[in-house]
């Protein structure tokens, strides 16, 4: 989806009858049966079916295959080889294709990839949650939304050495490994330390005051992440004795004390509402806000019921997400040059 809003002519192959399955991933469904779930990540694209099983739709796919500057394939390892659709030949034969394989564990698993699954093996919801409470999974699918923008990445990235060397690559990034590497700093606390990370709620496990407090009407929060932020929190939450003390001018010095200050600072916060609180921090320059629900983080930007949330890149929203097959008869009929 994100190659289709930056401009890329984009057929989605999905199986006759069903189609992707998270066309059934609903309620809720719009007016015209569609689940919300495939709307959101399908605009830009048209839709064909094909069952590789049958030679003559495997012969159309690959008519599209030599007219194509990519192909992404998110099959389990060996699915497409039942089909005789075989990458390496596929790219020997057509030499400036790029093929993006995106898988659940890597080339070498056999294991299908379902983001709860890989948030729970990657150390994501070890590190989510409350400190006393369940690991936690995150509220979006976003291991597979961090997949999708290597692969989009990687994809870009083997377009432009091939403008350089004239010949495509397969590239490949799995769940997995997206995930994994998404752990960045939490990572690197624990390679550092040897000692498994923690769960912290909504605290942080390098930087105080960076949490949740609950104002008289609303929660909001307050991200410190420097010395001189820290100084403007406290002058403008009127916090004297915090201000006074030495101990606390560094980072290192708040972490060691995080019980004290996050305490001084939840007493102060519930006496007045958010609204005067991010007035008072924002003029102070101290990164602050209040906690939104999805709705209100949505009021004002270009989201749409029918086609998503819009680019996060300079792209455009050019049609909707397609029905079933909805372009299958042109694309057999004249294929790439359906988007002419």
């Amino acid at each position: 989806m994100m190659l289709g809003d930056l401009g890329a002519d984009v057929v989605k192959v999905e199986r006759p009858g069903s189609g992707d399955d998270t066309r059934g991933w609903g309620p809720p469904f719009d007016e015209r049966g569609e689940s919300a779930y495939f709307l959101s990540i399908n605009r830009n694209k048209k839709s064909m079916a094909a069952d590789l099983s049958d030679p003559s739709d495997r012969a159309v796919v690959e008519s599209l295959i030599t007219g194509a500057d990519v192909v992404v394939d998110n099959f389990r390892r060996g699915m497409l080889d039942r089909y005789q659709v075989d990458a390496e030949q596929l790219l020997a034969k057509y030499p400036r294709l790029v093929w993006c394989t995106v898988s659940g564990f890597g080339a070498d698993s056999d294991r299908p990839g379902y983001d709860y699954v890989v948030q729970a093996e990657c150390g994501w919801m070890a590190i989510t949650g409350e400190a006393d409470g369940n690991p936690m999974k995150v509220g979006v699918a976003l291991a597979d939304v961090v997949a999708g923008k290597d692969a989009a990445i990687a994809t870009l990235a083997a377009l432009f050495a091939r403008e350089r060397t004239g010949r495509g690559r397969h590239v490949r990034t799995s769940l997995a490994q997206s995930a994994t590497a998404a752990l960045v700093n939490v990572a690197q606390n624990a390679l550092v330390t040897g000692r498994e990370a923690e769960r912290w709620g909504n605290a942080h496990p390098n930087l105080v005051p960076y949490e949740l407090f609950h104002a008289r009407d609303r929660p909001i929060v307050i991200a410190v992440g420097n010395d001189s932020q820290w100084r403007a929190c406290v002058r403008a939450l009127s916090l004297d004795g915090l201000a006074g003390d030495g101990i606390l001018e560094t980072n290192a010095g708040r972490v060691s004390n995080r019980a004290r200050i996050v305490a001084a600072m939840a007493a102060r916060v519930r006496e007045r509402p958010a609204t005067a609180w991010l007035t008072a921090l924002e003029a102070a320059g101290v990164p602050c806000g209040v906690v939104r629900t999805v709705l209100e983080a949505l009021r004002g930007t270009s989201a749409s019921a029918l086609t998503g949330v819009g680019p996060s890149v300079p792209g455009v929203v050019r049609y909707p997400p397609p029905r079933l097959d909805e372009h299958g008869p042109m694309i057999r009929e004249r294929g790439w040059s359906v988007f002419a």
